[in-house]
């Protein structure tokens, strides 16, 4: 074998062994979620690299890689799209452009990305909206808000709750055909935090006459307290999202202060005085047995009063929205749930399907085997197809 040869197969192992990584047997493709996770590690190595020497904050590095993934409003055969503005807030809207003798159902979706990343524009979001407005013949609103680490809570929170606000007016849903009996909201992993904390709030504004009729929650983000359910220890290292980046994402929603990061890595974060706020993500009594899996229940270590006093967001049902008491949970519409086996966030959607159900809601839970988190976010693979049909059918029939 000549030095050549040597040396490209010395690179070519390297390289496998940079981009293998051990995945469970039944998941669908994992080459492809190989190669995915790679490329997403890779440009994570290097936007942190960037952070250290101090030119730019790893986040921003990530906006500017996806600000290249942004498509502009194109109208198509089907649907008329539109940018405009509720509230001063950025929205994107989607409407069909078939006649229609009734008033239309309408979707208010909020996309994800950990509070730090993302937009209505994003190619992914766009073709999603696309699709339901088409499918659904119905309204889609796909909406911004402001993004950490430039704003923190509860600037998301406040955004997309001025927007839902806005939308919910008559004169706005007349404008664009809308039943104001037939609208919900629609989330995935961090759009699934906001989506369950707008609504939720809305129940006690006096100001909002119209009720909800639905909310999907996609694969959400609920709590902050307790980092260590069976789904982190089990998902810590799985691709996508791994728990080092979503603890970086959580405490990014708070506080560009890396000391809550670290607080929140070690699970202790929550003070004392907060202590009887983990009876509501306590995954020992909410999670079904078959997720424990041997996992023993260990309280977390009691933190420091005075992170919480200097980031008292993480405590706050508006960024928490498991943390609501079960009185907030009985006024809440139909749910739809989608979680993932091999995901991180998969308990925290789990727990909130037992606490809905216990409080009396009507709950549709679909649990992906195979799935991980961001399935409907990555347009190469055959899983996202598989699961944005019972996604869409339960719209079309609750909704």
């Amino acid at each position: 074998m000549g030095r050549k040869s040597f040396y490209l197969l010395i690179l070519g192992v390297l390289v496998a062994y940079y981009i293998y990584t051990p995945l469970p047997d039944n998941v669908e493709e994992p080459w492809k979620i190989m190669c995915v996770n790679a490329f997403l590690k890779t440009f994570s190595h290097l936007a942190t690299f960037v952070e250290l020497l101090g030119f730019n904050h790893c986040m921003d590095s990530f906006k500017f890689f996806l600000s290249f993934e942004e498509v502009p409003p194109t109208s198509d055969e089907t649907v008329t799209v539109t940018d405009s503005t509720f509230n001063n807030i950025p929205v994107r809207v989607y409407v069909p452009k078939r006649k229609s003798e009734a008033l239309r159902r309408a979707i208010f979706y909020i996309h994800g990305g950990g509070w730090c990343l993302g937009s209505a524009a994003l190619r992914i979001y766009d073709q999603l909206s696309r699709w339901t407005a088409d499918r659904l013949d119905a309204v889609v609103i796909s909406t911004n808000y402001r993004l950490a680490p430039k704003y923190h809570f509860p600037v998301h929170f406040e955004d997309v709750y001025n927007s839902l606000k806005w939308f919910l007016r008559k004169k706005v849903l007349a404008k664009y055909g809308v039943n104001p009996q037939r609208i919900g909201v629609s989330g995935d992993s961090a759009g699934g935090n906001l989506a369950a904390a707008v609504v939720q709030q809305l129940l006690d504004d006096p100001d909002v006459k119209i009720k909800l009729k639905i909310q999907c929650l996609i694969y959400p983000a609920l709590q902050p307290l307790d980092l260590a359910s069976p789904s982190y220890q089990e998902n810590s290292h799985f691709p996508i999202l791994p728990k080092a980046l979503i603890v970086r994402l959580w405490s990014e929603y708070f506080t560009t202060d890396r000391s809550l990061e670290k607080a929140m890595h070690s699970n202790q974060h929550v003070p004392v005085e907060s202590s009887h706020l983990l009876q509501f993500a306590n995954w020992s009594s909410l999670l079904p047995e078959r997720f424990k899996k041997g996992h023993v229940y260990k309280s977390p270590t009691y933190g420091s009063s005075e992170l919480a006093k200097k980031y008292p967001g993480f405590l706050d049902v508006r960024a928490a929205p498991l943390l609501a008491e079960d009185n907030k949970l009985r006024g809440l519409p139909p749910t739809y749930v989608m979680t993932c086996q091999y995901d991180v966030l998969r308990d925290d959607g789990l727990m909130s399907v037992t606490r809905l159900q216990n409080a009396g809601v009507q709950v549709t839970l679909n649990h992906v085997e195979d799935g991980f988190h961001g399935v409907l976010a990555f347009l190469i693979f055959k899983i996202k197809k598989r699961e944005l049909n019972p996604y869409i059918s339960w719209l079309n029939e609750n909704l």
